[in-house]
């Protein structure tokens, strides 16, 4: 894609802690024509079965989570701390009520895969789905992790196999 230079994961040398956790990430599944995105700060990224991964999380109520379900291939969407407001925006409005990208003032773009992200990205990756799993409850060993689902909302996690790392 033009603008993006094409790295190796392992070439990313930016903390996924900040990244992830402090400046959130926009997962975006569908295709140009039909997609949805939201915004997540609970994820990660490393090696498993031999294959650069990451790994995302997604309530089985939000709206993106249909697009993940139906899709071989996700986005995860980084941008600079002046996309804060537009990030604002994908986390708390659904993209059954709103356009979620001219809400926020993002030009979604096609990527040479067919997948989805935004011109304004200063970095994404794009990840072939190949493992799921429903999280249970049952198997929180920190009884803490619980406060979290107050509505027994359990997320459904993702590990997607990172097919590229494309970056400004």
């Amino acid at each position: 894609m033009t603008g993006y230079k094409v790295i190796k994961p392992e070439e990313l040398n930016e903390s996924a802690f900040q990244l992830i956790g402090s400046n959130w990430m926009l997962i975006t599944a569908g295709d140009i024509k039909n997609y949805n995105m939201m915004t997540a700060s609970w994820g990660g990224f490393g090696v498993l079965w031999h294959k650069n991964v990451c790994y995302v999380v997604i309530r089985p109520q939000r709206y993106t989570y249909e697009y993940v379900e139906k899709s071989d291939y996700f986005t995860l969407s980084f941008f600079n701390n002046d996309y804060k407001d537009a990030l604002n925006i994908c986390g708390s409005k659904s993209g059954r009520d709103i356009d979620k990208a001219k809400e926020a003032g993002l030009t979604p773009v096609e990527t040479d895969n067919g997948s989805v992200t935004f011109s304004q990205s200063r970095l994404f990756l794009e990840c072939r789905k190949i493992y799921f799993q429903d999280l249970n409850p049952d198997n929180f060993l920190d009884s803490g992790i619980e406060k979290n689902y107050p509505t027994n909302d359990y997320h459904r996690m993702y590990v997607g196999e990172i097919l590229s790392c494309n970056i400004k």
